[in-house]
């Protein structure tokens, strides 16, 4: 690839690029890191308020590495991909322990810290130190694959590779930050998945894309799989003097160490738990029942509403249930489950006493 190519994409950037995001000012590793995490799979204008919460609450690896994970996972709450935040509380811990705290230069040491490929750890030293290293994020893959009309699925070793090859020889002597963002940029205000804007591309001559019409055909998509059906019956015990009973989800799995509500796989199994638990009979309600969809597979929620008549007695397992009453909630809770306590109004008012 020629260098006018990184030169008319600078000279674009220049007008149009994206220079005021939270994390580009002051674009040190750590709040490029930061950023360069919660966008994965994720959109910028989402992510914008929750890095400055994050970031606000946790300045740098130390502060990070030192706090609970449930408030890493609360301050994650509604983000989704909650490995992403783990992996992140993880390896601020390994930075703290392997470099004082602070980012290493090299990019194999990098991508040894947990939640970081190659193309993370290429971002991170190129936005925040101008290191001269290649990315292949979404973006760039898109922008890449019409530019030379790579066929196939970059998830494929064989493109990926071919992929990271166009994207080494494309990077300028100067500027390789710069030219990064942009190209980052490049991807998504302008040769985006559907309806790219080409006629306002400075790339667009040179684009083989472009030049046949083609660019829906690149990059090439993997063959989407049909997702399996989980079910789940998720029951919401309340009480009206101490608040709806939380559980915590297994550190490993769907929504690993954030808080829920108990489940069952059928209804009379629920109830069965809830007069074994309490000892007492109770009126059930069945909620509306909803779809909720990861990567991998749907989720198929029935929720089950128990209301108890007396004060039950304490549900503490190790931490592990608690009452919530509203308010800042024990840790990290699911959309969906933060979703559903709106639906059902909580908190819900304590009753008067006679």
């Amino acid at each position: 690839m020629s260098d006018a190519f990184a030169a008319r994409v600078l000279a674009w950037f220049d007008v149009h690029g994206r220079k005021e995001l939270p994390w580009q000012n002051p674009a040190t590793p750590y709040r490029v890191w930061v950023s360069e995490i919660m966008l994965q799979q994720t959109q910028v204008t989402t992510v914008i308020p929750y890095f400055e919460r994050f970031t606000q609450r946790f300045p740098d690896a130390r502060t990070l590495a030192t706090a609970r994970e449930d408030e890493v996972l609360d301050l994650w709450s509604g983000l989704g991909y909650y490995a992403r935040a783990r992996n992140l509380h993880r390896a601020a811990q390994y930075l703290m322990e392997q470099h004082a705290g602070e980012f290493p230069a090299a990019l194999e040491q990098v991508q040894a810290l947990p939640g970081i490929g190659r193309s993370t750890a290429g971002a991170i030293l190129s936005l925040s130190r101008g290191a001269a290293h290649a990315i292949l994020d979404g973006n760039v893959k898109r922008v890449l694959a019409r530019y030379h009309a790579v066929d196939g699925w970059p998830g494929r070793a064989a493109v990926a590779r071919r992929l990271w090859e166009i994207s080494e020889a494309a990077l300028p002597a100067q500027r390789v930050g710069a030219y990064n963002q942009a190209m980052m940029d490049l991807g998504a205000t302008l040769c985006t998945r559907t309806r790219p804007r080409c006629d306002e591309c400075p790339v667009r001559t040179g684009c083989a894309a472009y030049a046949t019409h083609s660019q829906a055909r690149y990059p090439g998509r993997r063959a989407k799989p049909r997702l399996p059906v989980r079910e789940t019956c998720m029951l919401v015990v309340r009480d009206t003097r101490q608040g709806v009973l939380l559980e915590r989800r297994p550190r490993s799995g769907r929504w690993g160490g954030l808080w829920s509500f108990p489940e069952f796989n059928d209804r009379e199994t629920a109830l069965d738990w809830v007069a074994g638990e309490f000892g007492t009979s109770s009126q059930a309600h069945d909620l509306a029942p909803f779809r909720h969809t990861f990567s991998h597979f749907h989720f198929d929620v029935r929720p089950l509403l128990v209301s108890l008549p007396d004060t039950p007695a304490a549900v503490m397992e190790g931490g592990q249930r608690v009452w919530y009453k509203g308010g800042r909630p024990p840790g990290g809770l699911p959309r969906p489950i933060s979703n559903l306590l709106n639906e059902l109004h909580f908190p819900w008012p304590t009753p008067s006493t006679v």
